[in-house]
């Protein structure tokens, strides 16, 4: 039976927990014991070792009927509770498909895709921007489900918390560029869209399948205008990027790209995209950071080209 399966969390992902508090100490400390019990409940065959990224246990398993799967183990939170309702929505239409799930714990039976070639493996860039353009395209054209976190409401809660974090901000330079930033997204909350969005769509989180040729994983899903989901793709393989020798140039390569692909409004989508570097700055001055980050910086100066 699966629960005579002990179930070993690596080090190195208890080690990612070890300062998220005391919910994660014993949420890592109970981890053998629910995967076990997942594995017994839905008659799972481990088929492989475990794999995780920051935040969430893999692992590879076979159903009763030999069918390949994951199991993904992850501690519910803000960002992680809608991601079923959004891969039930999109229904393995450019996703994971969802085979199961237990609400209670956050637990995900998957189908299971190639962990080992995700998007960043097409060294093409403009290939790479296409794949995940069609993609998220496909992604987007669906309405978002009732009860998912709405772009709405982040926006609003943006613009709370930025005139008191602006003056954190060590450069004069960047605290404008930051209040422009601000600026965009107080022209769009009023039409803060409605689609449903991945929020984390980059080339990591997509990976090669079986089914279809690429498919998207690991979505934290928001209600929201398309614009808003586009950082993540300007910002993937940024070392690349700047590599190229022409980092205004790439990014406006990939936002162009993107936008045609999904027929967005440059200027509305370029906005939101200045709205993700509000987001992220803002994050980083609550780690405490007084600078903003490089990609940030230089995604919003080509973004100021569109707006």
């Amino acid at each position: 039976m699966s629960r005579s399966i002990r179930v070993e969390v690596p080090d190195a992902f208890a080690a990612s927990y070890s300062g998220s508090g005391a919910s994660g100490r014993a949420w890592i400390a109970a981890l053998p014991g629910l995967a076990a019990g997942c594995l017994d409940r839905w008659a799972l065959r481990l088929d492989g070792p475990a794999g995780h990224g920051m935040a969430s246990l893999v692992l590879p398993v076979t159903r009763a009927d030999g069918t390949p799967a994951v199991l993904k183990l992850q501690q519910v939170t803000e960002d992680s509770a809608d991601a079923a309702r959004g891969l039930r929505a999109w229904n393995g239409n450019g996703a994971v498909r969802l085979l199961d799930h237990d609400p209670d714990t956050g637990t995900m039976l998957l189908e299971r895709l190639d962990a080992t070639r995700s998007l960043a493996s097409v060294t093409d860039d403009t290939a790479a921007t296409r794949i995940l353009a069609e993609l998220m395209a496909r992604l987007v054209a669906v309405p978002a489900p009732q009860g998912v976190r709405r772009l709405a409401d982040i926006a609003a809660a943006m613009l709370g918390q930025a005139p008191r974090a602006v003056p954190a901000l060590r450069d004069p330079v960047e605290q404008r560029l930051l209040r422009t930033c601000a600026s965009a997204v107080a022209d769009l909350t009023g039409e803060a869209g409605d689609q449903l969005l991945h929020w984390d769509l980059h080339y990591d989180n997509i990976l090669a399948g079986q089914r279809e040729p690429w498919l998207a994983i690991d979505p934290e899903p928001l209600a929201g205008d398309p614009g808003f989901d586009l950082w993540p793709a300007l910002d993937s393989r940024w070392e690349s990027v700047v590599a190229s020798g022409d980092v205004t140039g790439t990014v406006l390569r990939r936002f162009d790209q993107l936008t045609e692909a999904l027929g967005l409004d440059r200027r509305r989508a370029s906005g939101w995209t200045l709205g993700r570097v509000l987001q992220n700055t803002l994050w980083d001055i609550e780690d405490g950071r007084t600078v903003l980050d490089p990609a940030g910086a230089a995604v919003a100066t080509a973004m100021l080209l569109r707006w």
